[in-house]
């Protein structure tokens, strides 16, 4: 069988969480061919692979948002149907539209490319009447600018190549679900999303803190991203989450509750049985958090909380486990911070064999914003030691367990305090044979519900039932 991965902004440009799952999952079926389609930012980074590609990777098709479309050489006479112009009206001004259409006018074969429609009268028409309509107390120029650096990157887009397949598997909703959707109405062959966190509200989130976006705007770009995923959800014949709450809010958002399914992440557990028990015999507290040095890792957070850690706790030491050069802005910005706060005991490791590092520590630390199903808490569990981290994602259901009857492998605090999380990490270690306890549960709840075993079986299982279910 051939299947189509289609990713936005990780595999194989980043690596991370969501690219360590599509490598295990290609790596894991080897009777299988895969085809990746990715969606990256830009252009500069055209081969720039973090990952060596299985040996079963057929072809990477590679697509960037920043892509400039050739100008057409003599302006178009595009000339819309009611039905299609009302589709673009709705596509800027409301979170639903009918992509159908839009598919059939944009993508590649279709009667206009993004850049004939948006040189042409008929998008100038567009933006009119979206300022008489919605934006009247807007400046024209404003309008004209954000409807069409809303519109190129996924007119665009859809111009890409369909890569042939038997089975099209987006691992988000966004770009990377609305070209899945695009490919199952163009072949009609089957579709699937996988979602490690909602795109869509991660979108939201974003969009509502970020300077770059007008307020007058803001609710536009939410309606246009929750517009993409409403499109994915209506098209996919099953809908993958990572947890029970995440399928929970993928039904909040209009996905069918029928083709919603819930597959946990699984990891190779054998990989950490070398790593013994936290140490019994006296010694400094050592923190380490496994992490992308990014601002949705919130890597502040953590540093501001093990400065309240080093006042009761003098010797502690902090590792900073990953890769520093993503975000070399952000990364600076935590340097100073450490700086600023004449904070020491503080280690950026930079990459790093993380089963190494595991038994090095006694508590791990998460301080995400957001998160799916964390690998680094999985790990952390796998490795018998206890976590700290953000009530984000599936992190409460895997330390606290969902009637599993283990009991806590760590604790949960909220996000961006870190007060809380400095009282919990001195709370168990005041307590170390409470961190041992921790760490056994978590052990045990990892080979009970979170082996990659299972996952793979899982993945087979939906491929085989989607081309079956197809070729009937």
């Amino acid at each position: 069988m051939k299947i189509c991965l289609i990713a936005e902004g990780c595999y194989p440009y980043v690596a991370g969480g969501v690219s360590s799952w599509i490598q295990m999952l290609m790596e894991g079926m080897p009777e299988h061919q895969f085809v990746i389609c990715t969606i990256a930012a830009s252009t500069q980074q055209k081969g720039q692979f973090k990952y060596r590609l299985p040996a079963n990777v057929a072809a990477v098709e590679e697509n960037f948002l920043d892509q400039i479309p050739e100008p057409p050489r003599r302006r178009t006479a595009c000339r819309l149907t009611a039905e299609e112009k009302q589709a673009l009206l709705d596509l800027i001004s409301r979170d639903h539209t009918d992509w159908n259409l839009l598919f059939d006018l944009f993508a590649r074969g279709g009667r206009y490319t993004a850049a004939q429609f948006l040189t042409s009268d008929a998008f100038l028409d567009l933006v009119m009447e979206s300022c008489r309509d919605t934006y009247r107390q807007v400046p024209f120029n404003e309008v004209f600018w954000t409807i069409r650096s809303m519109l190129l990157p996924v007119l665009n887009l859809l111009q890409c190549h369909l890569p042939e397949a038997d089975v099209y598997h987006a691992v988000s909703t966004g770009y990377a679900g609305l070209l899945g959707a695009l490919f199952h109405h163009k072949t009609g062959k089957p579709f699937l999303i996988t979602e490690h966190g909602i795109y869509s509200r991660e979108r939201e989130e974003e969009i509502l803190k970020a300077r770059w976006v007008d307020v007058y705007f803001k609710q536009t770009w939410i309606d246009f991203f929750m517009g993409m995923a409403r499109e994915a959800y209506s098209q996919a014949g099953r809908i993958i989450s990572l947890f029970y709450h995440a399928r929970d809010l993928q039904i909040s958002y209009g996905a069918d509750p029928d083709r919603c399914i819930v597959v946990p992440n699984g990891i190779q557990v054998e990989r950490f049985d070398g790593i013994g028990p936290i140490s019994q015999q006296p010694h400094s507290l050592v923190l380490g958090a496994v992490v992308r040095v990014v601002p949705i890792k919130d890597l502040k957070t953590m540093i501001y909380s093990f400065a309240q850690v080093r006042q009761k706790l003098p010797e502690a030491r902090f590792y900073l486990i990953g890769p520093t050069d993503e975000d070399p802005d952000y990364y600076q910005e935590c340097l100073e911070l450490i700086d600023s706060l004449h904070l020491e005991g503080v280690t950026f490791t930079g990459r790093a064999d993380v089963a190494q590092w595991y038994g090095k520590l006694d508590l791990v630390l998460l301080g995400s914003i957001s998160e799916g199903q964390p690998f680094v808490v999985l790990e952390a569990m796998a490795s018998r030691r206890p976590v700290v981290a953000t009530d984000v994602g599936s992190c409460r259901e895997l330390l606290e367990g969902s009637g599993d009857g283990l009991g806590p492998a760590g604790e949960v605090v909220p996000v961006m305090n870190p007060n809380l999380m400095a009282r919990s990490i001195l709370h168990l270690a005041a307590d170390p044979d409470r961190m041992r306890q921790m760490a056994e549960n978590g052990r045990r709840r990892v080979e009970r519900c979170y082996r990659v075993e299972d996952f793979l079986q899982a993945y087979r299982t939906l491929y085989e039932q989607a081309e079956g279910t197809w070729q009937a």
